[in-house]
């Protein structure tokens, strides 16, 4: 009788490693964040609240009837953005405070898989919270929709989300370098943001110089698109056409996650070099 000779499983490497490490840190945001009841309150309905106010000051002013759906379209991506500076921006920093920075950067996984897991866990789970506030304030405010093109409506929602947590990775290595103030920095961007990116209205009353700069902010692009292609009365009241923001979006998405990639090798390789990225003291 022979006996086979007994051999360990051959790692994963490469793609299979990156495609595995994906899943592997997509699965805790899509799972957790369910679990998690007040993060699910705070994301969802928090936001709807502020639209609401947005709403009613509109009504008052007797403004037309789409600028209760700029609102309402400016709220549910709010979600998309407070995720991205809570659970991407401020990542890596908290992973340091916790001790599993240390661990990511010894295992052979790559960083930017790590990240991309997180973004796009994080992403499937806002989206179920941003459609619950769109469905919500459609039915409550009575919100007419006149979708003109979906297939440029859809472009320009995945090129938005691509270029705005490519933005959200590109944070997560420098906040990490900035060390202790990636908090106070969380909290310094969120509001500005909400402003310049034309939440609640069309970017196009800054004027065009301030408007052209807010354009660096992947929401300013993507809210002022799809406002112009589900609403009547966008294409008179937008920024840039259509097309010319679908570039613009290309051209950041590839930006943020080429620079992204760049700063967190560096980050890497300073953590390898210097052995004091991931003290918690520093």
């Amino acid at each position: 009788m022979t006996t086979l000779p007994l051999t360990s499983p051959k790692p994963d490497r490469g793609w299979r490693l990156f495609l595995r490490t994906i899943i592997a840190r997509s699965y805790p945001r899509i799972i957790g964040q369910q679990r998690e009841k007040a993060w699910i309150f705070f994301e969802t309905f928090l936001p709807f609240v502020a639209t609401a106010g947005y709403v009613y000051v509109y009504r008052a002013i007797q403004a037309p009837e789409d600028y209760i759906g700029f609102a309402v379209v400016g709220g549910a991506m709010t979600a998309f953005w407070l995720n991205v500076m809570w659970s991407m921006s401020a990542q890596m920093y908290w992973e340091k405070e916790t001790g599993n920075l240390a661990l990511y950067i010894m295992a052979p996984n790559s960083l930017m898989a790590i990240l991309l897991g997180m973004a796009m866990g994080g992403l499937f789970a806002t989206t179920l919270r941003a459609a619950v506030i769109l469905v919500l304030g459609t039915w409550f405010f009575h919100v007419p929709f006149a979708v003109s093109n979906f297939l440029q409506l859809f472009a320009v929602f995945v090129l938005t989300m691509t270029a705005l947590y490519g933005l959200g990775m590109l944070f997560a290595s420098l906040f990490l370098l900035f060390g202790r103030d990636a908090w106070q920095m969380t909290n310094m961007l969120q509001e500005p943001v909400y402003l310049f990116s034309g939440f609640y209205f069309p970017v196009k009353s800054f004027g065009f110089a301030v408007a052209l700069t807010a354009s660096i902010l992947p929401l300013t692009l993507g809210i002022d698109a799809m406002r112009q292609l589900i609403f009547a009365s966008g294409p008179t009241l937008g920024f840039l056409s259509v097309p010319i923001e679908i570039g613009a979006l290309v051209v950041l998405a590839i930006a943020f996650i080429v620079a992204a990639r760049y700063w967190l090798n560096r980050m890497e390789r300073l953590a390898v070099q210097e052995g004091t990225l991931t003290d918690r003291r520093r």
